[in-house]
């Protein structure tokens, strides 16, 4: 496949939720932020960096549900 990907798929609801969300955590959470500084000096490109944070942030959501427990700046410090 050539040139830039496009995802169609999934909720779109859920996706432009999760963007907004780690635009935010971008600026605001350290761990976040930290994740994403780390994934652009790697090389990749600034929308792939945000995806991934999307993902990340997805998955301490799930477990934040699945565990019953609030944010825990403890957890997601290096």
């Amino acid at each position: 496949m050539r040139g830039k990907r496009a995802i169609f798929g999934g909720r779109g609801q859920v996706r432009r939720g999760l963007y907004m969300a780690a635009l935010a955590a971008i600026r605001f959470n350290a761990a976040i932020k930290q994740f994403y500084d780390r994934i652009v000096a790697a090389g990749k490109p600034k929308k792939v960096a945000i995806v991934a944070c999307m993902r990340k942030l997805l998955t301490i959501l799930n477990a934040m549900v699945r565990t019953a427990k609030a944010w825990d700046d403890s957890l997601h410090t290096a």
